[in-house]
């Protein structure tokens, strides 16, 4: 299938590469070049504007930091002449009512929309092991499962559009809680001098143990913030 892929930033790239390796034909653009020239090595033609790679794909991929961004990019006038025929697969995560808006701006354009926000980070993305929750027409879903089964392995259509977007900022508000959390009580049971063994093994056998904190845990011990795999700037428009 042909693909463009429009932002290859932290969650973009490796989902690109991806698409590549199940052996898509994969069209990237980014809006700083260096982050999607690596791709070309996999195989990836990297175009200098979003129009030249939506012009040559039947999917359009939209990874991009917010509605804003992806409407300047993917829904521009020049865009807005090649979207027909396409189908737009959104994959950000925007509000409830911005994914509808952006349904029906992709109607007006003669294509089709499905929103299929991702549960998962920069591993899951590698490893094509995302958690997919679309949005749209059950026709629409059905078509683009080749595309998304390259990215996750069960894809789900939770409902209409809007439902898909609804559900990840939900997963989202739990991250931001679960994280909060943890961070505070890690950081008590550290201040008292409690060995964090001792902390870990109980809760891991309790009722409050969710499998993130563990992902959590050799960063904030360490104290190492650098190349977040979601950075905060991003938690913070979704919570």
């Amino acid at each position: 299938m042909k693909i463009a892929v429009l932002g290859t930033g932290l969650m973009g790239a490796p989902m690109a590469m991806r698409l590549l390796e199940a052996e898509h034909d994969v069209w990237v653009w980014n809006r700083d070049p260096s982050r999607a020239e690596p791709l070309r090595a996999g195989g990836a033609e990297v175009c200098e504007t979003p129009v030249e790679a939506i012009a040559e794909a039947e999917f359009v991929i939209t990874m991009l930091s917010d509605a804003r961004a992806i409407v300047e990019v993917a829904f521009s006038p020049e865009a807005r002449g090649v979207l027909r025929d396409r189908t737009l697969i959104q994959m950000a995560t925007i509000d409830p009512q911005e994914s509808r808006e952006l349904a029906e701006a992709m109607q007006q354009a003669g294509g089709d929309y499905l929103e299929a926000p991702v549960l998962g980070s920069i591993p899951e993305a590698t490893r094509g092991e995302l958690i997919i929750m679309a949005g749209g027409e059950e026709t629409v879903f059905q078509r683009c499962l080749p595309v998304l089964k390259a990215l996750g392995p069960e894809p789900r259509l939770i409902g209409a559009v809007g439902q898909g977007a609804a559900l990840k900022l939900a997963m989202n508000q739990l991250i931001a809680g679960l994280t909060t959390s943890f961070s505070l009580s890690l950081a008590l049971v550290r201040h008292e001098g409690v060995d964090v063994d001792d902390f870990m093994e109980i809760l891991r056998g309790s009722a409050l143990y969710a499998p993130t904190f563990d992902k959590k845990l050799p960063r904030m011990l360490e104290g190492d913030y650098e190349r977040p795999n979601f950075p905060l700037k991003h938690l913070d428009k979704d919570t």
